[in-house]
């Protein structure tokens, strides 16, 4: 039996949480602006200018979900009170399971969208590219590299996001040395960025005969994609480009043709490389995109406005400078150094559990109370 107190009590709790949303999003100006910007998408000449009509469109789809993130909310208190008052009237034991969840569900929501209306970046909204890399340390780091790459695929498959893989270079015996994979979704840098780092793994090894407790490290690197950005104007002269033969998985053309591409920055000694796509075209058309969102990135951090400015800033990720640790042994946690956020729940962070880490970093961050920004 609920207390049905309890619930009317969080209903008139968050009304007042709804109306901060409704002010900090700007819900009551959003349905002008959409308005607004559909009309421009009727006129005759809208698609004469495709870079602007591209550019209308994403901001048409971050106004949409904006608006549609409140409505759901809003939406979603009104069932609940329904529901309350539904089951005062009937004394409906039935009811009680869908109240819990219902107003579970309103918390919940309410939470990720006052997180939301922190991504005030300026790529924040941007689709993300990630690239793992194994540390020091041989199949045990690579095994811990690809565990890494499959919770993060599949927290995206959570989040509704698409994920396609870049670049895959496959490890010695097991797991993988290193993996580049974009992903497609509202804020996918906003939420991800947090993850940039060092991340280090504690467990028996499965390597190892004499079951030895092993220390594992892999970095993660996250990146805003970046489709057009006048700030950041790259040189022919500036790169170099190697051609060579794709490997891993990658589909038929794999190991065929040297379709596979590796460009250099020079001024800035980037590199990054493309063997996904079936054209070496297409492959050197990714590799300019990452290279951009890596100068961004860049950029953004350093708070500069000119590729020139950032020659020498790009560092070797030092091991031991981890953000958070995974311990499958002796006792199971997962710890965030910088909020200081902990889930004992190891195996489902390893499915993709990790909004909680997120929204920690997110918090703390507008907080200025991160211990260390990673």
């Amino acid at each position: 039996m609920i207390l049905i107190d309890d619930y009317k009590k969080i209903l008139n709790d968050t009304r007042p949480q709804i109306t901060e949303l409704e002010k900090s999003t700007g819900y009551e100006t959003l349905s002008g602006q959409i308005e607004e910007l559909e009309m421009h998408t009727q006129q005759p000449d809208f698609w004469n200018d495709q870079e602007r009509s591209t550019k209308i469109f994403a901001q048409l789809k971050v106004l949409k979900d904006k608006k549609g993130g409140v409505d759901d909310i809003k939406n979603t208190h009104s069932d609940l009170e329904t529901m309350i008052e539904l089951y005062v009237e009937l004394e409906d034991e039935e009811m009680e399971a869908e109240i819990v969840a219902t107003a579970a569900a309103l918390q919940d929501k309410i939470e990720q969208l006052r997180l939301t209306t922190l991504l005030t970046g300026e790529y924040d909204a941007n689709n993300a590219i990630i690239t793992l890399h194994a540390g020091a340390g041989g199949t045990e780091s690579q095994d811990w590299c690809e565990m890494l790459f499959r919770m993060y695929t599949r927290y995206c498959t959570k989040m509704g996001w698409k994920t396609q893989t870049i670049d895959y270079q496959e490890g010695d015996e097991a797991g993988i040395k290193s993996v580049s994979f974009s992903i497609e979704g509202n804020n996918a840098y906003g939420f991800l960025k947090s993850e940039n780092g060092v991340h280090r793994l504690v467990r028996i090894s499965p390597f190892d005969s004499s079951g030895r407790r092993h220390t594992s490290f892999s970095s993660c690197e996250v990146m805003p994609e970046i489709e057009n950005d006048t700030d950041i104007v790259i040189r022919e002269e500036d790169i170099k480009m190697d051609v060579y033969r794709a490997s891993g998985a990658g589909g038929q053309h794999v190991n065929k043709t040297s379709s596979a591409v590796r460009l250099t920055h020079i001024p800035t000694g980037i590199v990054v490389a493309c063997q996904n796509e079936r054209s070496q075209f297409q492959n050197k058309d990714m590799c300019m995109k990452m290279l951009k969102a890596k100068l961004a990135q860049i950029k953004e951090r350093e708070h500069l406005d000119k590729i020139e400015d950032i020659k020498g800033v790009q560092k070797e990720i030092a091991w031991g400078s981890q953000i958070r640790s995974y311990v499958f042994m002796p006792y199971t946690l997962v710890k965030d150094h910088r909020t200081g956020h902990e889930d004992g729940r190891v195996d489902m962070v390893m499915d993709g559990a990790i909004q909680g880490f997120l929204n920690a970093y997110l918090s703390a961050a507008s907080k200025g109370e991160l211990e260390n920004n990673g």
